[in-house]
């Protein structure tokens, strides 16, 4: 009983992140109170930076900081995997593309479900291909309308069409295929790989006791790494897979996620730097958007909607967030000297746009240190009109979603700044 009830919270505060702006939370940019950022340029213990060799000695200190009051640890410890395709077809897609379906089995923890790879690769490639890579709210089948794709069977947010009692039915096929537009990127010439969020950690309160956290870390701690935490190293253990994949240049890999995926693909690609670029869509307060803005969805409001997002440290700033050793821009300049795309929307002012543009404007004065220009506009730009250039940033009309204009953008963003550096 106290499992459905946690589930029918976590349901209403998703459907809450996602479409509604509660009463109460500022969406007055002239009532956004002063604040103080941490210091970008400082080593941890306050020595200033001025090289680029400076900044990677003091960049496992820093990381250790995300995840000592916010993210959680991420356990260090190897895991074995072992890899099984499931299925292949070479004519996917009316002859498009060539798919195949792995499971990533954790060969020392069986009591774990596997991640289910979907992996689509363009048939008319032309040598080793780059590859976006990304989590999916729904299970696999839920971002295309393929036949072919595997249904999960894992437990699955009820506010999807087609979801039955947490399970997904074959009604909730293509339920988000409006945000992968999976043939315009293999056409594009990349490859698409994406698992089900869900599949290391279901997302709700209690979803630890069925997930990798179950087996890995040390839940006593307030340290210990939360949900977010375990999707970050989801996508890490996926490009342990893709790295085996002859037709993937898998040191091109664009890491990319929306919303709470945002926030995860983000942590993901500070830590993991194999991941040759990074794309944050409308992630928001704890991810792209600065923490210390009293503006949208607030500190104390995602540790209260979300409590097994972050590690339970973070909730000690809920009500003084000017305390937090860390801010959002760190975050971002951690991805340096990398490629960075942060877009936001105009309807979803829940996820603080201005937040972050002004989070990844900051960010860009770690990229001088490499030479390379980070974001080259002075104020958030109008909407649709994308600006930056090793960072890159739109505000774009719509509500909290993935669009085609966003995919239009990344994969530009791409063509340039990985395919060709």
């Amino acid at each position: 009983m106290r499992l459905k009830v946690n589930c029918l919270l976590c349901c209403l505060l998703l459907y809450m992140e996602t479409t509604a702006q509660p009463a109460g939370y500022n969406y007055d940019e002239s009532k956004v109170a002063p604040y103080t950022l941490p210091t970008l340029l400082q080593t941890t213990t306050g020595n200033r930076i001025t090289t680029a060799a400076q900044w990677e000695a003091n960049r496992p200190a820093l990381l250790n900081l995300f995840a000592e009051h916010e993210y959680g640890q991420t356990p260090t410890t190897p895991v074995a995997l072992r890899f099984q395709i499931r299925s292949i077809d070479n004519q996917a897609l009316g002859g498009l593309a060539i798919r195949k379906q792995m499971a990533i089995y954790f060969t020392d923890y069986p009591q774990l479900a596997p991640i289910m790879v979907l992996l689509y690769l363009p048939k008319n490639k032309i040598g080793r291909v780059p590859v976006f890579v990304g989590l999916n709210f729904f299970g696999n089948h839920s971002i295309s309308n393929d036949p072919g794709i595997l249904l999960s069977n894992r437990w699955v947010h009820n506010e999807a069409k087609g979801v039955v009692n947490n399970r997904a039915t074959e009604a909730s096929r293509g339920y988000q295929a409006h945000q992968w537009p999976v043939e315009t990127i293999l056409n594009r010439g990349y490859a698409l790989a994406t698992a089900y969020y869900g599949d290391v950690e279901p997302d709700h309160p209690t979803g630890w006791k069925q997930g990798v956290r179950s087996a890995l870390g040390d839940t006593t701690k307030t340290n210990n790494w939360g949900a977010l935490g375990a999707w970050a190293w989801q996508l890490s253990r996926m490009l342990d897979y893709l790295q085996t994949e002859p037709d993937l240049d898998a040191k091109r890999a664009i890491v990319l996620g929306h919303s709470r995926i945002g926030k995860a693909a983000l942590w993901a690609g500070a830590q993991d730097t194999r991941f040759a670029g990074v794309i944050s869509n409308e992630s928001g307060e704890g991810g792209a958007a600065l923490a210390r803005r009293n503006y949208g969805e607030t500190v104390e409001r995602i540790n209260t909607s979300f409590p097994h997002w972050f590690c339970g440290k973070f909730k000690t700033y809920n009500k003084n967030v000017s305390a937090l050793p860390v801010d959002q821009h760190q975050l971002l300049a951690l991805i340096a000297p990398r490629p960075l795309y942060v877009a936001s929307a105009e309807g979803d002012q829940w996820s603080d746009p201005n937040g972050e543009f002004l989070s990844a404007k900051a960010a860009g004065a770690l990229y001088k240190l490499y030479g390379k220009t980070g974001m080259d506009a002075d104020k958030q730009p109008g909407v649709n009109q994308p600006v930056g250039q090793r960072i890159r940033y739109h505000y774009r009309t719509g509500k909290h979603s993935v669009t085609d204009y966003d995919w239009e953008q990344y994969l530009k963003f791409a063509d340039e700044l990985i395919t060709r550096p």
